[in-house]
């Protein structure tokens, strides 16, 4: 089969195609034929680091899209021909290729109406917008969010969400995604490039603060927000925690969570397992509804994946890109 292989860890642009061979479902695991995989920027950060336990030639891309193809021992609940789509284990083959296999503990059915490359924009960074607002800091109606980094891929399933849920939110982003956001549903949009987020946001909430905060930065920038959040307030980090040793006991009663996705796989737990599937089902249904725009921005090819995920290094890239798989035989 063809895939986009990395021989050791490098840059983006060391990836290339080749052909491998094709994979073997094991047991309780079923084989995908890819139709599309979504870029995050997972892939470009794995790349340069590796992973322990990885074996080269190693194939990325963990957001998948297609129909199962064939079915491992014990699989008796999906057929060949389901249509699925799945975040995949960072620590195994990924789906840059043009087969793939997953656990069925983390699948999911694409429902009908949601397409191939809108189903593989959403688990990664949708799935992460929604763990963090409905499994972490259990959101309320009326209350008020601040997201930071509202034009990425996470922090824009998180204004959709938070949009549903009745909160009023605030985000960041620089000038030319203003319109962007916006559009999404944002009540309070910040140029962070020119102006001053923490004075903004007390200007807002006439100085008291935000109830939740999502940070899609790191760990600098989740330490700077804490200021901003309300007393009993609610923090969620998506790449990295901050130090809360800036705040005084008793000063905030914050509450701070940490999203790692992936982790379900590497913790082994399945009940986190099982709950992937689970937010993919509710996740794919709000995009086939279209209470959820899946913010496709740009489509690319399986060769055009390393000048893509250099791109996306940059973080300049708003929204989702996604790479659809060739399968030359097919009509």
């Amino acid at each position: 089969m063809k895939a986009l292989v990395l021989d050791k860890p490098g840059t983006p642009e060391s990836l290339y195609t080749s052909d491998v061979e094709q994979p073997k479902p094991g047991p309780g695991e079923v084989r995908v034929k890819v139709y599309a995989v979504g870029l995050n920027p997972v892939d470009y950060k794995l790349a340069a680091s590796g992973f322990p336990g990885w074996d080269y030639p190693m194939i990325l891309g963990f957001d998948v899209a297609g129909i199962i193809d064939s079915v491992g021992p014990g699989v008796d609940e999906w057929q060949p021909g389901d249509p699925v789509y799945y975040h995949g284990d960072l620590s195994k083959q990924g789906g840059y290729s043009q087969y793939a296999t997953v656990t069925t503990r983390t699948l999911a059915w694409i429902p009908d109406g949601l397409s191939y490359t809108d189903a593989a924009a959403l688990p990664c960074a949708g799935f992460t917008a929604y763990q963090a607002l409905h499994r972490k800091l259990h959101v309320q109606k009326d209350k008020t969010i601040l997201i930071i980094g509202g034009a990425g891929g996470v922090g824009g399933f998180a204004v959709q969400l938070a949009k549903l849920a009745g909160l009023k939110i605030i985000t960041t982003c620089s000038r030319h995604n203003i319109n962007f956001v916006k559009d999404l549903g944002a009540t309070e949009i910040i140029d962070y490039q020119t102006e001053d987020v923490l004075r903004a946001v007390s200007e807002i909430t006439s100085e008291r603060g935000v109830d939740y905060i999502l940070d899609t930065v790191g760990s600098d920038s989740a330490t700077g927000a804490l200021e901003m959040l309300a007393f009993n307030g609610a923090i969620a980090c998506v790449a990295g925690l901050p130090d809360i040793s800036k705040v005084s006991p008793f000063e905030k009663a914050l509450s701070v969570h940490e999203v790692a996705l992936n982790g379900a796989y590497l913790s082994g737990d399945e009940a986190a397992l099982d709950d992937l599937a689970r937010i993919a089902m509710e996740f794919g249904a709000l995009a086939a509804k279209g209470q959820i725009r899946p913010m496709v921005e740009e489509v690319v090819t399986l060769e055009e994946i390393p000048d893509a995920l250099v791109r996306l290094s940059m973080r300049h890239v708003r929204g989702k890109i996604v790479a659809k798989i060739p399968h030359p035989n097919e009509k």
